[in-house]
């Protein structure tokens, strides 16, 4: 692929930055030409001093790019990607897509009707274990999902909600389940299948916050199996999130860049290199997370565009797991059981 696709960044906190990063690694297929928050120091350190900083609107219609990447706070996402698509740009949106399922909708409307790409950051899909762990699932080696459980018992401390205001405020994107528990949350629903409906409680145990810093939902999917989620950052000193499923011919857990377990007869566990240089782990320190997931997601994404079709993961993928979250959110406020129909 010779194509250079311009790419715009809004946001250049700590993620943004880790995605200007992993851009860096594809040179030979992107130039990020203009950016807009943090400052050109940032931008510099990030490997771009020659990126332009401008506001958020005006980097919408440079026609030097042909890219938005979303890495602002999570409660303008949908905002900035309806605004992006609107504008003519395809988008790449850092997790989550949105915040309610109604607004994941529209942008995966908006796109389809334009006719461009939007992908979510889900970049955990691509790591080799889950993989291999999901195309098991796809040719029966494991069997069907009896039981499927996931949970990110991780760490914050105060310094963490005090430096940033939105991670403690539910309607700008934070607490535990949305804002640290999404990737496995999408994990879990891609590995064992759509989820039908959801009970769940959820709270704040351990910081000054409006946003929950704890979270426990039972889920049952479409295909019969049974399921939890649990996530929390009130659990010193943090623990590696996991990833189990329960199968008809065994059980297979992944931790975070390795299986932890693999417990099925007759089938071997799946072996990879040994070099696991970038995979980080964030269950005390938000900033410990490795760029290798985005550098493989943002490589596809950039070829997706160049050959004109759908990415690995794309805005559908995200809807399905804001959907997922905002019907665990709902049963939590309600007390009552939500199918995930019902959210429309």
């Amino acid at each position: 692929m010779n194509t250079v696709i311009g790419v715009g960044l809004i946001g250049l906190g700590t993620i943004g930055r880790s995605h200007a990063r992993a851009l860096d690694a594809l040179r030979d297929r992107t130039d990020l030409r203009a950016f807009s928050g943090g400052g050109t120091a940032a931008a510099a350190e990030a490997g771009w001093p020659g990126a332009a900083q401008v506001p958020p609107e005006e980097l919408m219609v440079r026609a030097d790019v042909d890219v938005i990447a979303i890495c602002s706070p999570s409660g303008v996402h949908a905002e900035q990607a309806l605004a992006a698509l609107e504008a003519g740009k395809h988008v790449v949106v850092e997790k989550p897509l949105a915040l309610t399922a109604p607004d994941a909708d529209r942008i995966v409307s908006l796109a389809a009707e334009r006719g461009l790409t939007v992908s979510t950051i889900s970049q955990r899909r691509l790591e080799p274990e889950v993989v291999a762990v999901r195309r098991a699932l796809e040719a029966g080696t494991l069997g069907a999902v009896r039981l499927a459980t996931t949970h990110v018992h991780w760490w914050r401390g105060d310094d963490y909600y005090a430096a940033v205001a939105w991670r403690g405020d539910p309607a700008g994107g934070g607490g535990s389940l949305m804002n640290q528990g999404v990737h496995n949350v999408d994990l879990l629903q891609w590995l064992a299948g759509p989820v039908e409906s959801v009970t769940a409680q959820q709270a704040t145990l351990a910081h000054d916050t409006e946003a929950e810093d704890m979270t426990v939902a039972t889920l049952r999917f479409a295909g019969g199996a049974l399921g939890l989620i649990s996530t929390t950052t009130a659990t010193p000193p943090g623990s590696p999130a996991t990833l189990t499923l329960h199968c008809e011919r065994g059980v297979v857990e992944i931790g975070q860049g390795e299986i932890t377990r693999w417990d099925v007869d007759g089938v071997p566990t799946p072996q990879f290199g040994t070099d696991r240089e970038g995979i980080g782990v964030g269950s005390s320190d938000h900033t410990a997370i490795g760029l290798t997931g985005h550098i493989q997601q943002w490589r596809d994404i950039l070829a997706a565009i160049a050959e004109g079709r759908d990415p690995a993961i794309t805005a559908a993928d995200g809807a399905a797991t804001v959907r997922l979250i905002d019907a665990i959110t709902t049963a939590a406020r309600t007390g009552s059981l939500v199918t995930l129909k019902e959210l429309r």
